[in-house]
């Protein structure tokens, strides 16, 4: 079972690195993308509306997963060491992983080991000058992204949401069976089944873990993909049949009382 797989089957993550090496004084990052930066070395004060005032000092990650404007300041009289990127997460497109994660991730390095020697290549490639260099720093960071996902997952540090129910060994079953099949008509009983619980246990423990029932969490999943299809340029009819609705009417009225549209009122402000 690969709890990520059918989710980076359907969003697809991106990165571009943008600075690599010292800095100095003062930026302000946009609010029209996601952030990752790795401060190496070097004191680097952060604010933004997202969060208190930051005052990193020592090595670590710092990840703003949506949409987010954060100022940097140097400490005066010195550089930081800093790689930055932006990033999505398919938040545009309205990926759970993207809204799984809090506005803001500090981790220090220390504590992330596991992810080391793909630190310490992008390090390398950031220091380098050789073809392709570009291209290798973005796939790097692609893949620091699917490892921070690993280590969330795996610390069971999330309290709630997508990433608590994927780090729950049983719910994960679930979960995944819910993305890997979503047209199949599941009732409570098949889902507790996937999930080798009772049908009581496995509702109250999803609902405390993930924060939904199960049949929000898989209506959620449904229009979610369907809003994806239809971004592409599918039929509505062909959407609802791939997503698990039996008709246009079906999906339109889950549609509507999802996201308050319908979806032609939806594709004509996705974008």
């Amino acid at each position: 079972m690969d709890r990520l797989a059918v989710l980076l089957r359907h969003y697809t993550l991106s990165t571009d690195v943008f600075h690599t090496g010292q800095f100095c004084g003062q930026v302000a990052y946009d609010g029209a993308h996601g952030y990752l930066h790795l401060l190496r070395s070097g004191t680097v004060s952060v604010s933004s509306d997202l969060h208190p005032p930051l005052h990193l000092t020592e090595p670590c990650l710092l990840l703003y997963p949506r949409q987010a404007r954060h100022v940097f300041v140097a400490h005066e009289g010195s550089a930081a060491d800093l790689i930055c990127a932006r990033i999505d997460l398919g938040s545009v497109a309205g990926s759970p992983i993207a809204y799984a994660l809090p506005d803001i991730l500090h981790l220090p390095l220390l504590s992330m080991q596991g992810m080391k020697a793909t630190m310490d290549l992008l390090v390398e490639e950031s220091n380098g000058e050789l073809c392709g260099r570009q291209a290798a720093m973005n796939r790097l960071c692609e893949l620091l992204l699917i490892h921070l996902l690993r280590y969330l997952m795996n610390s069971e540090s999330a309290p709630t949401g997508l990433l608590a129910g994927l780090a729950d060994k049983r719910l994960a079953k679930a979960i995944t069976a819910m993305h890997e099949q979503p047209a199949e008509a599941w009732t409570l009983e098949e889902m507790a089944d996937a999930a080798g619980m009772s049908r009581a246990r496995f509702a109250a423990s999803f609902r405390e873990i993930v924060g939904c029932t199960p049949g929000a969490y898989l209506a959620a999943w449904r229009i979610n993909l369907a809003c994806k299809h239809l971004r592409q340029g599918k039929p509505v009819a062909w959407t609802a049949d791939a997503v698990g609705y039996g008709s246009a009417t079906a999906l339109a009225r889950a549609f509507r009382a999802n996201t308050g549209q319908s979806p032609a009122q939806w594709l004509k402000t996705a974008d």
